[in-house]
């Protein structure tokens, strides 16, 4: 049977499903049906008016809080972020009207510089399929009015959205760069740096999936961020799930937290103190689900070298860490790209 969406999952996902069965060249992979999932009433909650303190005290336990969690968790969730209630509830409402717009007008009208996706282009099995459409926008051209057409009123909410972004994602790396160079006894402060217009915002969109309604389907295929640091904005919705002690952790939503992650580039700069955490979205059979992204990376020609030597990792540059990412993904159902950096390889493939 044909489920009808929009865009055009069912489709897809069926063919791959069908190519599949056909195929003796199966695809191992537990992600999907493996029965080791548990969930936690919530990530690692950190206030972050801890901070700007006036006790000593509690601004050292706030810090002390945040590099634990990126160490032992990969991810964490924050209240008291600066962000309004106002700015999120109107990115919310302008990109449900954004992805409530016919296919066409997404996926034909180079709408936000042409940064629409919907499925997986590289998919070769069901595993490696992602039943969702997102805008991955590159933020160099997001003041620019022709990137948004129909949208216009997008585009302010979008510039205000990705500056308050920045300015919480600088406060976090600041805080997890501070807290290894006192423990290093170095300073090494201006050894990241991002500019808003290198980094990108990524709005989710997760159709309700029929499918996953007698199969698990993957919302978003298992995954690491090739970025220094994510904050996530999601709504009610769960389906959110991460890898911790070997085993899935259902992430439950809360609605006043954002979600922090740690990225591959942090992990690969801290010598492996902070970790990127293997993450997925599942699908939902009877809800829809949106979420939006903030990608603190730098440009394609900047250094990614360690804090401290010796390093587990070779220097490499942003760019050839995507390069590198863009080449796992064709080949395996999730990408793989960090490992092939450390030093015992011999080759960056």
């Amino acid at each position: 049977m044909i489920y009808e969406s929009n865009p055009t999952l069912d489709q897809d996902f069926n063919k791959l499903l069908l190519n599949h069965k056909n195929d003796s060249r199966k695809l191992a992979s537990n992600d999907i049906n493996s029965d080791q999932i548990y969930d936690v009433e919530e990530l690692p909650l950190i206030d972050l008016r801890g901070l700007t303190s006036g006790d000593d005290r509690e601004r050292v336990e706030c810090v002390e809080a945040i590099a634990r969690a990126s160490s032992e968790w990969g991810f964490f969730q924050i209240v008291n972020h600066g962000v309004s209630v106002k700015l999120l509830t109107e990115i919310r409402r302008e990109q449900i009207k954004l992805f409530n717009a016919p296919f066409k007008t997404k996926s034909s009208l180079g709408l936000l510089n042409n940064s629409y996706r919907w499925g997986s282009t590289t998919a070769n099995s069901p595993e490696t399929f992602s039943w969702s459409e997102a805008f991955h926008i590159s933020l160099t051209k997001i003041s620019d009015p022709a990137c948004y057409g129909e949208f216009d009123s997008l585009r302010e909410v979008l510039v205000e959205y990705a500056a308050t972004m920045q300015k919480l994602a600088k406060l976090l790396t600041g805080v997890l760069v501070k807290n290894l160079s006192s423990k290093n006894g170095g300073e090494f402060e201006d050894t990241i740096s991002c500019e808003e217009s290198t980094c990108f915002l990524r709005l989710n969109h997760y159709p309700i999936c029929p499918l996953s309604a007698q199969q698990q389907v993957f919302g978003l295929v298992p995954h690491t961020d090739s970025d220094y640091l994510t904050i996530l904005h999601q709504d009610r919705v769960g389906g959110l799930q991460l890898m911790k002690d070997s085993k899935w952790v259902a992430v439950k939503p809360n609605q006043d937290a954002l979600i922090v992650n740690i990225g591959d580039l942090f992990q690969a700069w801290s010598n492996d103190v902070y970790k990127s955490v293997k993450h997925k979205v599942m699908s939902n059979a009877t809800m829809e689900r949106f979420s939006v992204a903030y990608f603190l990376c730098p440009s394609y020609d900047s250094f990614v070298g360690s804090c401290k030597k010796p390093s587990l990792y070779k220097d490499f540059t942003f760019g050839e860490y995507r390069s590198q990412v863009q080449q796992d993904t064709r080949t395996i159902a999730y990408k793989v790209g960090l490992p092939r950096f450390r030093r015992e390889q011999n080759s960056f493939n």
